[in-house]
């Protein structure tokens, strides 16, 4: 060895350990396995210096001769086991985040406490020649008094521990203990934070979560359930109902076809019978949005089918109506002309009925006449790159082919029926005149007309190519530099 550390062994003893600690904190997180490396470097030369010099950690200090420096040669003896139990803490842990992530912190927390009592209690033993068995024994005593009065808090401490084993979630999924649902932001010594869908935070004693029944909306990937009940009167045919929903279904793109989606009876009172729609979607950010849409359609697929849902108090029954006429009732367009206006649109409107694959409206043809849905899905398809694409889908109250009857424009997209389908036509020759003298459906029919146009145009023109910079800079970076 140099001869500076054979003259100074102390003084480089702490030097080194100073050295380890500014290393430490210096060197970047994401370089953790150079932090690593230094670490088991310089931990490497610090014992070679301790052993050179005499200062075995396996026995008590040397210079008994010398007070000052007997203290010192056990501080560093010491400090050899402490030094050497965080190392070791340190390597096991990049093992172990190598194989399970960040979800075994509190298990490699555990297991580094572990090796420091270990250390605590060899330095003991080795290096201040202490009784261990008196140690070990008054030890025991005082972590029985300890457990007692730490009970609740030591239940928590181990059922993370098993939590952390079996892995019923990890963090980052959305899960449900015991009703409270949202995503796992921590999972410490004593509790599980969850980070609810109101963005507040539910703090759950591990204790707790390992009793409770746990459901993970995580698991499997990229597939999340939901469902929506409804419930109708009891004198509706079920089979009507469960026709109804299933188009409701078919007409709500978010869910996703594999594993299909489902309609189920659940009970039937003298009150109401009840179903449920239960599907799936592949991102937890669209189940509110899926299962609001999901119920909209319900509700316009049962009242095109002749079915209302279930109120509260039932009122008296509303006089029976024409399909035609039921229709303008729905329509959120043609919905402000007056009782005798409805009466004489619906005179002029023809039922039209397709089956599935049909088409309806093709892309580049000027309608002479409006459509409007009565029951079915409508499906409606653009091209993009020579690629036909599904852009959306239509159900009971739209209309199609306003382009041709406001402006005589050719339809942006192809309409066909994705199910089977009933629509109402009412010929441009009638409708103009109508539009014209009432200002107020003509604008509406307008401001469709310009969020299809914008809607058709964003899914089909091309995203714009952002600039490749060029330049010096850009130079080193691309180089790592």
């Amino acid at each position: 060895m140099p001869s500076f550390i054979a003259d100074h062994p102390m003084l480089c003893a702490v030097a080194l350990i100073l050295i380890d600690i500014a290393v430490w904190r210096l060197i970047s997180a994401d370089l953790a396995n150079w932090k690593l490396a230094a670490r088991l470097v310089i931990f490497a030369v610090f014992s070679a210096v301790l052993f050179n010099d005499g200062m075995n950690p396996m026995q008590a200090a040397p210079y008994a001769d010398d007070t000052t420096l007997h203290l010192a040669a056990t501080a560093l003896q010491i400090g050899w086991w402490l030094f050497g139990a965080r190392t070791l803490t340190v390597l096991l842990g990049a093992v172990m985040m190598q194989r399970v992530g960040h979800t075994g912190r509190l298990l490699q927390d555990l297991m580094g406490a572990v090796i420091f009592l270990i250390a605590i209690i060899a330095a003991m033993a080795y290096v201040l020649d202490l009784p261990v068995k008196g140690v070990l024994a008054t030890s025991g005593a005082v972590a029985i008094i300890v457990g007692l009065a730490l009970q609740s808090t030591l239940s928590d401490v181990f059922s993370g521990i098993v939590l952390n084993t079996t892995k019923p979630y990890q963090i980052d999924d959305w899960i449900s203990i015991d009703g409270t649902e949202g995503r796992v932001t921590d999972i410490d010594w004593r509790a599980t934070r969850l980070q609810t869908s109101q963005g507040s935070l539910a703090v759950i004693p591990n204790s707790l979560a390992a009793k409770a029944k746990i459901i993970n909306f995580s698991r499997p990937a990229d597939m999340f359930g939901l469902a929506v009940s409804l419930q109708v009167s009891p004198h509706a045919r079920p089979q009507t109902v469960i026709d109804a929903l299933e188009r409701a279904m078919q007409g709500c793109r978010p869910l996703l076809a594999q594993p299909a989606p489902s309609v189920a009876f659940k009970a039937s009172t003298s009150g109401g019978a009840e179903y449920e729609i239960s599907g799936f979607v592949p991102a937890m950010g669209l189940k509110r949005e899926t299962r609001n849409l999901l119920y909209d359609l319900a509700y316009r697929h049962l009242q095109a089918a002749g079915v209302g849902l279930l109120s509260a108090t039932e009122g008296s029954t509303p006089p029976a109506l024409s399909g035609a006429r039921a229709l303008l009732e729905r329509s959120p367009i043609f919905s402000t002309l007056r009782q005798e206006e409805k009466d004489t649109f619906s005179h002029n409107m023809s039922l039209h009925t397709y089956r599935a694959g049909e088409m309806i409206l093709a892309a580049g043809e000027v309608s002479d006449h409006l459509f409007i849905v009565e029951s079915g899905v409508v499906s409606v398809l653009l091209i993009k790159d020579g690629h036909t694409f599904e852009a959306g889908r239509m159900g009971p109250g739209e209309v199609i082919g306003e382009a041709g009857i406001l402006s005589d424009q050719a339809a942006l997209a192809d309409f066909s029926a994705k199910t089977f389908c009933t629509l109402y036509r009412i010929e441009k020759e009638y409708l103009k005149p109508c539009l014209d003298a009432r200002h107020d459906i003509g604008e509406a029919m307008k401001a469709l007309l310009d969020f299809r146009m914008h809607a058709a145009q964003t899914l089909t023109q091309d995203a714009p190519v952002v600039p490749v910079k060029k330049g010096f800079l850009q130079w080193l970076r691309n180089r790592g530099l």
